[in-house]
């Protein structure tokens, strides 16, 4: 199998790389270029273009996105600009690029990545994983099946605001906590999925699960909970297996 171009859509950042999906690992480095604010379709596009010109690409492209997306359409615009609910984002990109896209919600595109490459494969209990980045992804898998679009990370929590406005990364940076001090708050975040879910096992990506020694001892859930084996490249990996499968179907 040829490499797929997998892309992963975040608020701050655009990064896309060639994906061996028979390894499941990056075929070379990766190309990112930053966000556009204000981050609407029409700017999106055009970032988004920038990186299949980049790989000089030309085939099927996974994406991943940050919104609830159903048939490719985002429903939910909880760190872009408010334009994209109701846009359908493979028509926007695909006509910007010149290639068929395929488009998934980031986090499960980052689920996809840890349950068929990473930490969670051979896991069939219920799994949990959660991207932690400017906002909380979340992504849930029981038996190795994937319940789409979760968004736990928008659970209302603390003062009546989502949990991502109390224990994200970018809350963590907003409110200049030490790790210790976020790991913290985060906890006692698990501890609330615990109670609703009961996982057995939870993994944490996105940017800070490259910092998960720092802050390790301080989970005390019952569950597992282990940093992303793929790290911040889940997103990119997941997103090119989503394309695959796509074609496939």
């Amino acid at each position: 199998m040829n490499p797929i171009l997998g892309i992963d859509v975040g608020a701050s950042g655009i990064k896309g790389a060639l994906v061996d999906l028979e390894k499941g690992k990056l075929v070379g480095e990766r190309f990112r270029v930053h966000t556009p604010q204000p981050a609407t379709p029409a700017a999106m596009a055009t970032a988004f273009a920038e990186i299949i010109r980049f790989f000089e690409y030309s085939g099927p492209v996974g994406c991943g996105f940050p919104s609830i997306v159903r048939d490719g359409v985002a429903l939910s615009a909880a760190n872009i600009e408010k334009s994209w609910i109701g846009t359908n984002i493979e028509q926007v990109f695909g006509e910007a690029c010149g290639c068929p896209v395929f488009a998934t919600n980031d986090a499960d595109a980052a689920g996809i990545a840890e349950m068929r490459y990473g930490v969670g494969k051979g896991e069939n209990g219920l799994v949990l994983l959660i991207t932690i980045g400017t906002g909380l992804g979340t992504a849930l898998f029981y038996r190795g099946l994937m319940i789409p679009n979760t968004e736990l990370g928008h659970l209302i929590w603390k003062n009546n605001k989502p949990a991502e406005a109390w224990c994200s990364s970018g809350a963590r940076e907003k409110l200049k906590f030490s790790r210790k001090e976020w790991a913290r708050r985060f906890n006692e975040y698990l501890h609330h999925l615990e109670l609703l879910f009961s996982p057995e096992l939870f993994i944490l990506g996105g940017g800070e699960s490259k910092y998960f020694e720092q802050y390790r001892e301080i989970f005390d859930i019952e569950a597992r909970v282990v940093p992303a084996q793929l790290l911040n490249n889940a997103g990119i990996i997941g997103a090119a297996a989503y394309a695959a499968e796509s074609l496939n179907r």
